[in-house]
């Protein structure tokens, strides 16, 4: 079966995201079900962070070749559902740590190098990757909103029956035939060693600290909001409007990203983003008031949205193989390690400044406005 190269795209960000809505939240509680402790828990959790940061950086990159995209692809969705089976076969501490990580180191490099699929193919032919890729925030909010209503009827069991339908659904999709192939640009192969890797970040190095201080901020608003927020006397049901409507407004700024933004460079988005970053963590720092609340959630298109923008813009304009290896060490050093390194921070942050550990994360935008790349990408 033969699927418009577009939809084949957007198929794999939803039926990823749809997986990684039912992962992201819910993992732990069904590591809870299981009768783990808080710390097992902790231990199992901080070990897939690992590993997901190892597959962004090491994985990925192997990629060298535009036209081994799909293959990849495939085979990583495999894996991951083989891992995502392996579940099923135990709940020994060890087990579950050695498949946890399984499972996240082949898991993680699929969006890095679906972003690299996309930057490859908006060089073949006219797409709009903001209307492509919203359908996986779409896709998140229903494999969460999912999961959650069907824990509350059948308990911790239907998280992993789901997992297994996410991961397997994301195969299938990924077995279907684009209709236009990515190409490949084999002149590219020989710049995969260490110096190669050297001489990218050296390149982009300002691009990497800006993009990692935008979206590290956003470590407090996962790993604490939802406490702060409770602690302020808000229900459950409320924080998770509340998260929703931050996925509702960066769904809408993929779906008008083009028409939006373009006549901006890649510098213009990531000065908008930290602009959004500066007001939205202030904002959620200086009031807990619901109407002050709304406002700091609908920057998260501004926050999370504009700047993943801005990277795909800066990334797509690179060559050959180098996109790849660029999407890479993006995925896993801004939207990996720097969220990861973020999070322990936040934590003792928190325990100590309270909403004070928000004011923190306002002034990481304060660099992040002048380590702007200079042009919007330089071709190596």
């Amino acid at each position: 079966m033969v699927l418009q190269s577009t939809r084949w795209l957007a198929l794999a960000y939803f039926t990823y995201f749809f997986s990684y809505g039912i992962f992201l939240p819910f993992w732990s509680v069904w590591l809870k079900g299981v009768g783990l402790t808080p710390e097992i828990i902790g231990m199992l959790l901080g070990a897939g962070l690992i590993a997901r940061f190892l597959g962004s950086l090491l994985i990925a990159p192997r990629v060298s070749d535009p036209s081994r995209l799909i293959s990849a692809l495939r085979i990583l969705a495999l894996l991951t559902l083989i891992f995502a089976l392996a579940f099923y076969a135990g709940t020994h501490v060890a087990w579950l740590a050695a498949i946890i990580i399984g499972f996240n180191l082949f898991f993680s490099p699929l969006v890095p190098l679906t972003d690299a699929l996309a930057g490859t193919w908006q060089k073949q032919f006219p797409m709009d990757y903001g209307r492509v890729r919203l359908w996986g925030s779409i896709a998140f909010v229903i494999g969460s909103a999912l999961t959650g209503k069907l824990v509350s009827l059948f308990d911790y069991h239907a998280i992993l029956l789901l997992l297994t339908l996410g991961t397997a659904s994301m195969l299938l999709g990924m077995l279907l035939r684009p209709a236009i192939l990515p190409q490949g640009e084999n002149r590219h192969q020989d710049g995969a060693g260490w110096q190669a890797w050297r001489l990218l970040v050296v390149q982009n190095w300002r691009f990497l600290a800006c993009v990692s201080l935008l979206q590290g901020a956003h470590a407090a608003y996962y790993g604490f909001s939802a406490i702060y927020w409770q602690s302020a006397g808000y229900s459950a049901s409320t924080v998770g409007y509340l998260w929703s409507l931050g996925v509702v407004a960066e769904v809408v700024i993929f779906a008008l990203s083009h028409r939006l933004f373009r006549r901006f460079s890649a510098r213009d988005l990531l000065l908008l983003s930290a602009v959004s970053g500066l007001i939205r963590w202030s904002l959620m720092g200086w009031t807990t008031e619901l109407p002050w609340l709304i406002v700091a959630q609908i920057l998260h298109c501004g926050t999370f949205t504009v700047c993943h923008l801005a990277a795909m813009r800066y990334i797509s304009a690179r060559q050959g193989s180098e996109v790849i290896r660029l999407q890479a060490v993006y995925s896993a050093v801004a939207m990996g390690g720097s969220i990861a390194l973020m999070t322990m921070i936040a934590g003792f942050l928190f325990e100590h400044l309270h909403q004070g550990l928000f004011f923190v994360m306002a002034v990481l935008a304060i660099p992040a406005m002048f380590l702007r790349p200079k042009v919007a990408a330089q071709a190596g």
